[in-house]
């Protein structure tokens, strides 16, 4: 008897030599439904320079195209992204014969993070640099994602384990590196865009974010991080600039309320059609 008889329903009264059978083995079903058509991640070499908050509100902008979205939050010591979405506290979470099911956010957007599977959402992940990796193949692989037009990875900062796990092992379409104004970041977001090309994985451009606040009294721009370098830094590494954020008080507000898709902004619509330009 084969290994094909063996997953066969029919293997006790079938007579028909394994050689001349039609029916192969059944793979595993999980993840066979996926289909993406974009994948985007969201990296930067140093933490704190507000990636997460970028990769919400791209999910966000995408959305309100009309675009099927997911977010994949592979930050896993550091995940925010259903605290930014509004999904916390006991988050059902269901299963198909494909996989995991994402919850469901605001606007449809699909999410997927480890803290999903946390007791409490600040008890804290302990794990070395391969079980994080390992973590991030599972949400990709052992997920029912069904049909997306875009996925957004939230990546965690620097070009360790994970960020290289997801460029060797996820079809990415693309890359959005974010910087903000100081020159230390900017120095070290060089070493992301050196990594991405070293995996040879097209950049769609770099975001600035925190370029500037607007005074609430007279609406003077302030740059309190810096003078702005994001489109020099870009020219510099010959990657194009997708636009500048500032820091807003009414951003950081709606992220604490879970309703980072009420932020609106044309700076970010901007960034996100620049993007869909981009991609198919």
């Amino acid at each position: 008897m084969s290994d094909k008889c063996n997953t066969c329903p029919s293997s006790g009264t079938c007579g028909v030599p394994p050689e001349s059978c039609g029916v192969e083995i059944e793979p595993s079903l999980l993840g066979k439904r996926n289909n993406i058509r974009n994948l985007i991640v969201v990296m930067s070499g140093k933490g704190g320079v507000g990636k997460s908050s970028v990769t919400g509100l791209v999910a966000a902008a995408l959305a309100k195209q009309g675009k099927k979205v997911g977010v994949l939050d592979a930050d896993i010591t550091g995940p925010s992204q259903p605290r930014a979405f509004g999904l916390t506290g006991p988050v059902p979470m269901k299963a198909s014969d494909y996989g995991i099911i994402p919850p469901s956010g605001p606007l449809g957007i699909k999410i997927l993070s480890v803290n999903f599977f946390l007791p409490n959402e600040d008890d804290p992940v302990v794990w070395r640099g391969p079980m994080l990796a390992g973590a991030v193949n599972q949400f990709w692989r052992e997920a029912d994602w069904g049909e997306l037009d875009y996925m957004i990875v939230d990546l965690p900062p620097g070009t360790g384990d994970v960020p290289l796990t997801v460029m060797q092992s996820l079809p990415v379409k693309g890359i959005i590196i974010v910087s903000s104004p100081q020159e230390l970041v900017a120095m070290v977001v060089k070493k992301t865009i050196k990594m991405a090309r070293k995996m040879d994985i097209p950049i769609l451009g770099l975001v600035e974010n925190m370029s500037y606040a607007v005074c609430a009294h007279c609406d003077e721009k302030l740059e309190i991080f810096g003078k702005s370098q994001g489109a020099q830094v870009a020219a510099d590494s010959g990657i194009d600039f997708l636009g500048s954020l500032p820091w807003d008080m009414k951003l950081n507000q709606l992220i604490d309320q879970g309703k980072i898709t009420e932020y609106q902004s044309s700076d970010v619509d901007n960034i996100v059609v620049q993007i869909m330009e981009k991609l198919p």
